[in-house]
Order: structure tokens, then C-alpha cells, then sequence
């Protein structure tokens, strides 16, 4: 198994991240190398990792080592199922929104009874013992050499950064009469791998509180004491905006989301979410839940706790919950936890929506970076999202929290599986809500500090160091898809080369956590107690359900009819009045931006001093929110214009 290294989207208002491949046909492949294979069997393209090379090499894996497998099943049709979910995706097409209830989706498109037993025979004809069959897989354990003899390829030792993993030499295949059942194998390779297992979620973490003074709303309060920046005093930053403030923002309108499911998932479950949601609505003035409005599928059992920071988690699905109710208050909520933070028990969740159709609309606040992830994940991930549009489902997926990367790998890339050409990539901005609830403004979320010095009359280092933005960019692996065209600019599809690629984010909406969201959440108090307490949290975390959100208000509009995979429906708004064209310096190009923070030393209170920073915003590591498509919000952020937009056939002007 691989871990996703699945680091949620949310960012706490200290500034800190907590604990994101894609298409076919039309909508862009990933690129592949010349993979072969020997005579009689068929190479499962891209199984050796990019990093797996001959400098790395440290030697043969031992033969009595263990290696888990999943053989993912290509169903019947593959490239049928690209083009099927292309057609009922585009306004342009006459097959547009003709979507497969989940049953005719799986006879038509899924593996068959033969498919699965084929595999299955095969690997316990191979040596391999078979642990598990449905209709996406077949897992499989075995020593090292019953696995090398299986996938045809020897298995040895690479160095990666600090730790040495087990990769394959060569290219893994199969024999060319499972070729067409057999999608791509998985688990070959185990960077990283750490076994653990717990059947109980540790307690939620301690408390974290923000300190003031607040802003109710952008620039109610302004920072007059403190050292002016860029010419001007700051305002302090808001407590945290509600879903008023997001619904005024964002166009809402009288649309509450009604008849619309909005699914969520994320590691792990809040054991206290349904008090806290209920709790958090009532102070906050959103409509208090019916019966069975939210409601959880959760695995039997939950591994790798605290590998994975299973508490960290409990944050991130409530920020994910309160926030889709505090936008379309009548939508209902499942919340799908997957056992663990890797990509097994993630792609599991991902499963179950489309499977049961459990939902119209899919908000997912987590990833990993592109380098990190292989072709045969890319591949089971996006089998997952053609079948969901199929079947009229969106994927929604926050771009990550860490701007190009740079700051944080040392490389620039984009997130994954926010990379796909399947799913809406959702990224991050900076929003002021003035008196009133009334729009102001957007730039791109990036975020440079600067602490207070200590006689108190400047700002070191202004503008200061980088903290954390909107992740975005060019995709290394994913060729552009249609709906890209003509509004990417070339100077970002080309970025790593000749070849047009794949470009996020598509879409935008508040992430910055200096003007963040706020959550309520039963945290672990000072005393060791536990009790409900409310903060300001910000990230992608906050876009990706904000949007799914905005999402469900659309669909309501639509007279309910889904919208299922969104992005040739929101770059055919692109460059209409349905969308706030977010650029960096919204009032002049020579006016930045600011807030003033003042948090507890100890993210708690007072006891151990204040530490008061100034926030410039609009400044995302190499990205900029500019006029037109950019690399931070893509099109754009929903205005008063979208939801409206899907009452009736859009045609842009």
C-alpha cells in the first residue's frame, strides 16, 4: 500500500498546514515512458517510480520479503468510458447530462464476474495468495519472488531522499490475455510503508483559540497604534466569516442547496461532529439540521492512526461540514471516512460515492505533490471520477496549501489528485467582505509575514517571509483537456515544455486564514477536558467545500438536475459576469495589501505573551492571480451572476 501522504487542506489562522492523476482521450493523459515487456505479456505502464533509478539502486530486495497488491480492474470498454464521461460532461454535446444511474454505469463500463475470477486464477496460479475481490480489485499477498514471477520484473532497493524503498527494476506486466482486465497493479513499490494498526481514534487535539482585537468584517477595525504598512494603518483581521457573510459573497441568492447531496471525505470521523455542527449553527445563525441532514459511512475499522494523525482529521471534517452547510443550507451531507491516509483506504471512500451514488457533489480537502504519486494510482483515481461523471457526480479538489512547492520540496509542482483532468481543482483567495455583508474584493491567497518589532514602531523584514498560498501550476504528467483550451495561457500550458499540460486550479474561493472561516469544534481544553470551542482556519480546506457548496446552490437552480463533473460547464462561463476575475492588487497595481494578527504565544491564551505579525497578502510564492485564467484561481470566484447562470442553457457572449 501507498500512503497519499494525504496532508489535509486546512490552515490555522497560526499559520501552520494540517496533517492532494488523471484523464484519457479527450480530456489528456498522463505521459508515459516507452514501457515494454517481454513476449506474451502486456507492460503496466509507469509501475517503476521516476525515482527508482540506477544512482538509487542499493540492491535485490530480499526474496522472503512481503509485498501487498492491489490488480486494479480495467472493466469492460476503457476507453469507452473516457469518452462517455467527456460527452455527458459537455454543454456542447447532444449526450450532455444523459447521465447512467450507478447500476447501468457498472454494467456497462464495469469488470465482469470473468474479469475477476481471470485475475484472481492468476495470481494464485502464480504463487500469490489472494486476500480480497469487488468489483474495482483483487488483493493479493506474497513473498517478494511469487510477486517478481506474477509481474514479470525484479524488485530492488532504491535510496529516496533519507529512507531506502522497494521499487520494481522494470516495468511491471502482465500476461497480454489479462490485458484487458487488468488496469494497473499497485503496491509494488512501498514508499512509504509503516504498518501499524489501532481499532480506537485517539482524543481530538488540544485546544487552539485565536486571539483579537478581530475585524467583524474586513476593515472594521483598523490597527491605529501599531506601525502603518504600505502607506496605510491595517486593519486587523477578521474573527472569522460566517455563512452569511460567504452566501452575500458568493451570490447565493435565495438558493439553499435543497434536494442536493453534497459527500465528503477525509480520514478518519470526528466522534463529536454532529453535536459540534448542530452547536456551531445555532451560534452562528445557519438553519439548524433535520433529521438525518448529516450523516456518516465509516469503515468497520480505522489503521495507521497515528501515523496519519487521525485527531488532526477530526479538524478537517468539520471545517468541511460547517462550512458546505453554512453556504447551501438545505443540501444534505454525507460525511465517508476512509480507514486510513493512504491512497487504499482513500480511493475505498472515493469508491462507496460512486458505487451507491450517495451523492451529486464530492468535496475532498486533501493530496499530496505530484512527484509523489505514479501512474498506477493516477490511473485508479481516475477511473473512480470517469465513473462518477458518468453517473453525474463532481469531484472537488482543494489545489493545496503550500503555493508552487517550492518553499516546501525544494520543486515546483502542482498537487495531486487536484491534477487530474477529471476533477474540479478548486484554489484560494484572499477575501474582503465589507459592512453589510456587501463583496469588496479578492486577490490570490499568498501570504507574507512580518513580526512586530520589539520597540514596537516598525515591521521587521517587511514584507517577511512566506507562510503558505494557494497551490497551483502546470502539471508534469497530465496532457491539457478540452475545456482548457483557448484560455490557458500558453506561458502556463507550456511551462515545462513544448506540450500543452494540464493547468491548475479551475475555479477559486476564500482560503487565505487571515480572512478565514470560522469553525466550531469539542477540542481538548488545558484542564484535559473536552469542550466545544470556536477558531478561525483558513487553506484550501475552506475552498474545495465552499465551492461544493456554491455547487449545490447551482444545481438547485438547474431545477435539480446535476451538474456531475463541472469544469466544461465553468470554463464555458469563463470570462462572464458569472465570475469575480481575481488579480493581486484589486485596488491599483501599486497598492498592497494587509492585515494585522495578533495570536497567543501559546495558542491558547495569554499566559505566555502575544505575538502580533502583519499578514501581506496577494503574494503566492511564484504564482499571481492576474486579469484573465491564472495559476491561483483559475477563471475566477462564483459572483452574483453563477448560480443564476444554471437556470438555463449558458451561452457566452
Amino acid at each position: 500500500m501507498r500512503i497519499s501522504r494525504a496532508r489535509s487542506r486546512a490552515a490555522l489562522s497560526m499559520a501552520a498546514t494540517l496533517p492532494l492523476l488523471a484523464g484519457a482521450l479527450a480530456l489528456g493523459t498522463p505521459n508515459a515512458s516507452a514501457d515494454s515487456a517481454p513476449s506474451g505479456r502486456n507492460a503496466l505502464q509507469g509501475t517503476k517510480p521516476a525515482w527508482a533509478t540506477a544512482g538509487a539502486d542499493r540492491g535485490a530486495t530480499s526474496d522472503s520479503g512481503k509485498v501487498s497488491v492491489r490488480v486494479h480492474l480495467a472493466g469492460r470498454d476503457a476507453k469507452g468510458l473516457a469518452a462517455y464521461a467527456a460527452a455527458v460532461s459537455d454543454p456542447r454535446s447532444a449526450s450532455y447530462g444523459k447521465y447512467l444511474s450507478a447500476a447501468q454505469a457498472q454494467a456497462r463500463f464495469g469488470a465482469t464476474r470473468q474479469q475477476i475470477d481471470q485475475v484472481a486464477h492468476w495470481l494464485e496460479s502464480s504463487g500469490l495468495t489472494v486476500t480480497g475481490t469487488n468489483q474495482h480489485y483483487v488483493s493479493a499477498t506474497g513473498d517478494v519472488a511469487a510477486a517478481e514471477k506474477t509481474f514479470g520484473t525484479e524488485l530492488r532497493n532504491y535510496r529516496k531522499g533519507s529512507r531506502t524503498y522497494r521499487a520494481p527494476a522494470t516495468t511491471a506486466s502482465v500476461p497480454a490475455a489479462l490485458s484487458d482486465a487488468v488496469l494497473a497493479v499497485s503496491g509494488l513499490d512501498n514508499a512509504p510503508h509503516k504498518s501499524s494498526h489501532d481499532e480506537t481514534l485517539p482524543p481530538p487535539d488540544a485546544v487552539f483559540r485565536n486571539s483579537g482585537p478581530f475585524s467583524s468584517y474586513y476593515g472594521s477595525k483598523t490597527a491605529s497604534t501599531l506601525p502603518s504598512a504600505y502607506g496605510a494603518k491595517a486593519p486587523y483581521a477578521v474573527k472569522g466569516y460566517t455563512g452569511k457573510q460567504l452566501r452575500a459573497a458568493y451570490g447565493a441568492g435565495h438558493w439553499t442547496g435543497k434536494g442536493v447531496t453534497v459527500a465528503i471525505t477525509d480520514a478518519y470521523a470526528s466522534p463529536t461532529i454532529a453535536k459540534d455542527a448542530a452547536e456551531y449553527a445555532k451560534r452562528n445563525g445557519d438553519a439548524p439540521y433535520r433529521r438525518g441532514q448529516l450523516s456518516q459511512v465509516l469503515p468497520a475499522d480505522y489503521t495507521r492512526t497515528e501515523e496519519c494523525g487521525a485527531s488532526g482529521w477530526y479538524g478537517e471534517e468539520t471545517l468541511d461540514v460547517e462550512a458546505v452547510h453554512a453556504v447551501a443550507p438545505a443540501a444534505d451531507i454525507v460525511y465517508v471516512g476512509g480507514a486510513s491516509c493512504y491512497d487504499a483506504d482513500l480511493l475505498d471512500s472515493l469508491n462507496k460515492v460512486v458505487d451507491h451514488r450517495l451523492a451529486d457533489i464530492v468535496s475532498n480537502s486533501w493530496g499530496d505533490v505530484e512527484a509523489n504519486e505514479t501512474p498506477d494510482i493516477a490511473a485508479a483515481y481516475d477511473q473512480i471520477f470517469k465513473m462518477g461523471a458518468i453517473e453525474g457526480i463532481g469531484f472537488y479538489f482543494s489545489s493545496g496549501d503550500d503555493g508552487d512547492n517550492v518553499a516546501s520540496t525544494g520543486t515546483k509542482q502542482i498537487d495531486v489528485p487536484s491534477n487530474s483532468a477529471w476533477v474540479t481543482s478548486v484554489g484560494g483567495t484572499a477575501l474582503a467582505v465589507g459592512k453589510h455583508d456587501t463583496y469588496q474584493w479578492e486577490t490570490g491567497w499568498g501570504t507574507l509575514k512580518s513580526s512586530l518589532s520589539e520597540d514596537g514602531k516598525s515591521w521587521d523584514g517587511l514584507p517577511g517571509e512566506y507562510t503558505s498560498g494557494a497551490g497551483g501550476g502546470t502539471s508534469s504528467s497530465v496532457k491539457q483537456p478540452f475545456y482548457q483550451r483557448g484560455i490557458v495561457p500558453d506561458s502556463l500550458a507550456r511551462a515545462n515544455g513544448k506540450q500543452r499540460m494540464r493547468t491548475a486550479p479551475d475555479i477559486a474561493a476564500v482560503a487565505d486564514p487571515n480572512t478565514g472561516f470560522l469553525v466550531g469544534q469539542t477540542q481538548t481544553l488545558p484542564d484535559g477536558s473536552l469542550g466545544y470551542d470556536e477558531y478561525r482556519i483558513g487553506g484550501t480546506s475552506l475552498a474545495a467545500p465552499v465551492i461544493a457548496g456554491v455547487q449545490a446552490l447551482a444545481q438547485q437552480a438547474r431545477h435539480g438536475l446535476p451538474i456531475g463533473f463541472a469544469n466544461p460547464a465553468i470554463y464555458s462561463r469563463y470570462g462572464s459576469k458569472a465570475y469575480h476575475d481575481v488579480t493581486d492588487h484589486p485596488l491599483g497595481p501599486n497598492r498592497d495589501l494587509a492585515v494585522v494578527r495578533v495570536d497567543y504565544a501559546n495558542g491558547v491564551d495569554a499566559a505566555d505573551g502575544l505575538l502580533t505579525s502583519l499578514r501581506s497578502i496577494g503574494k503566492d510564492a511564484s504564482l499571481k492571480a492576474v486579469r484573465g485564467y491564472d495559476d491561483v484561481t483559475g477563471v475566477g470566484t462564483p459572483a452574483n451572476g453563477y448560480v443564476d447562470s444554471y437556470r438555463f442553457p449558458f451561452r457566452r457572449h
